[in-house]
């Protein structure tokens, strides 16, 4: 019997995207056609099933209660749009394309591509195990990434529009502002190569963390208990990080899986519960508009972020922008 993923992504690819392709002359991109299909397929499961985990949960015992969810609407259609269309395209098509092109330059040039497994061989022929390890350094790369957002003015008003959302459930953590997704990407990108992860993983590493990741941000009263928050990140502990800086608080919990890296560098908070999430200092539209006002309310604040001095920061994260 054939997979219902690979049976789905071949109609996909055979009604949809080879026509797509074939009438815009980008038929050179048919070689990699069914792998996008196949992730895209993939994204839409994982959206069902991170609807299916986190919507009990946030029912079950909600943070907050809202008579208006209109901005819950507008971050629901973010991830739709990141794990369907954009997630797979970048993280298999683009990837893919310039793994095989990098591969290809090092080995004209008489160098081996890096993997993990050739610099540390006991993990060849442990596939489980060399995913995990995959995972923990991305993760460990994401913590970084995550912490420099808050540090530049022009990156945090780019960043501040996933922070404006003050009704945060786990359709939150696909709102993030265009230009903050491509440096993403290439931060991802980057790292994924340099430790030579394989184009068939990079996405489903991808989707597993991003379940993780959505999770961390749903509306529930959930914690994982004193070890279980030093394992993996919790609602809990990752709402403390969107939470509304009282005067002389710092920013804290940037990680966005495993909570090691914030115990590592002395930027963990495990003392703050539930607290009020948002950004007064940006503009009402970062908040409440709709998915193109977001994004143009975004480009406004990241381009004011060069005009004016830095102000006094609060926690790395400039607040006047």
């Amino acid at each position: 019997m054939q997979d219902p993923f690979d049976l789905t992504a071949g109609w996909l690819q055979e009604h949809l995207l080879i026509p797509l392709l074939y009438e815009t002359g980008l038929m050179n991109w048919e070689d990699v056609s069914y792998g996008w299909a196949l992730f895209a397929v993939y994204g839409a499961v994982q959206v069902a099933v991170t609807f299916a985990v986190c919507l009990p949960l946030e029912h079950w015992r909600p943070v907050e209660r809202w008579p208006d969810s209109k901005a819950v609407w507008v971050d629901a259609l973010y991830t739709v749009l990141s794990r369907v269309g954009i997630l797979p395209f970048v993280t298999y098509v683009l990837f893919y394309r310039i793994q095989v092109w990098a591969n290809g330059t090092l080995a004209d040039h008489g160098w081996v591509p890096p993997t993990l497994e050739r610099m540390f061989p006991f993990l060849m022929g442990e596939q489980v195990l060399t995913f995990v390890v995959y995972a923990i350094i991305l993760d460990f790369a994401e913590y970084w990434r995550h912490w420099l957002s808050h540090q530049f003015r022009w990156w945090w008003a780019l960043h501040s529009l996933h922070h404006a959302q003050r009704q945060m459930t786990f359709w939150s953590d696909d709102r993030n502002h265009l230009l903050d997704d491509v440096i993403a990407f290439v931060w991802f990108g980057v790292i994924a190569l340099l430790i030579g992860v394989p184009p068939l993983q990079f996405p489903l590493l991808v989707l597993v963390l991003r379940f993780l990741e959505s999770l961390s941000h749903a509306n529930v009263r959930l914690s994982f208990g004193w070890l279980g928050e030093r394992l993996l990140i919790s609602p809990r502990f990752h709402r403390a990080h969107h939470g509304i800086l009282a005067a002389g608080q710092r920013s804290c919990n940037y990680g966005a899986v495993f909570p090691w890296w914030d115990m590592m560098f002395r930027t963990a908070d495990f003392s703050r519960d539930y607290v009020q999430t948002g950004d007064p200092s940006g503009e009402e539209a970062l908040a409440t508009g709709t998915y193109v006002e977001q994004q143009w309310a975004g480009v406004r604040r990241f381009l004011r972020s060069f005009r004016r001095r830095p102000a006094a920061r609060s926690g790395g994260v400039a607040r006047s922008v």
